[in-house]
């Protein structure tokens, strides 16, 4: 991926920072992320960052924008045409109903927090926003959550990307597993302060 993506950049030059943006907004908005992971790519950016190819703030912005968009498109979409629709679109990118179902588990035992936490893992980020439109979530709500996740998810990846340099390969093969680790660890954190918050109010009734 990493020399195509070098050959790629020499060629588009600026137009590098749209294409990032498409990949991060498609991921979602086009089941993209059902097949290529789109932190694999901006992890490499990040690498290009690194040796001077491309600007970090930029990647780190163009992708920000990527995934809003292409997260609220998903979720109009999903919103809109309803979850038959969604599998049945799904199903030419690899969507199956167990897949389905396990991000509808995750959304409804987090609510909110799943649009947050499903940035930083590949099926959900790219089935979340739909299944949240499915839902009816609230907008304003759904657009909090994925904004947060989306800044955060971005810039962690392409950070990444840079600070590692010459050993993005072996970033990429753990960085599945450390986005998994990472949201779980956030959700531990999340969890322990709202019982903490829980029992203080109790106490102080």
């Amino acid at each position: 991926m990493l020399q195509y993506l070098l050959d790629l950049v020499a060629r588009v030059g600026q137009w590098s920072y749209l294409i990032i943006f498409l990949i991060a907004a498609l991921e979602c908005a086009a089941f993209l992320g059902l097949l290529i992971p789109g932190e694999s790519v901006l992890l490499a950016c990040g690498f290009l960052a690194h040796r001077g190819t491309l600007m970090l703030d930029a990647v780190i912005a163009a992708a920000i924008l990527g995934a809003i968009v292409g997260d609220n498109v998903g979720y109009a979409m999903g919103r809109r045409l309803g979850r038959g629709w969604l599998l049945s679109a799904g199903s030419h990118f690899g969507l199956t109903e167990q897949r389905l179902a396990r991000s509808e588990a995750f959304f409804e035992r987090h609510g909110g927090k799943a649009v947050f936490l499903g940035r930083f893992i590949g099926y959900a980020r790219a089935l979340v926003p739909f299944v949240a439109g499915t839902a009816e979530m609230p907008r304003r709500t759904f657009f909090g959550y994925n904004a947060a996740g989306a800044i955060l998810w971005s810039s962690a990846v392409a950070v990444l990307g840079y600070s590692l340099g010459a050993s993005w390969r072996l970033a990429e093969k753990w960085l599945g597993r450390a986005s998994t680790t990472a949201g779980v660890a956030i959700l531990a954190v999340a969890v322990t302060a709202w019982l903490l918050g829980r029992r203080a109010r109790r106490r102080a009734e």
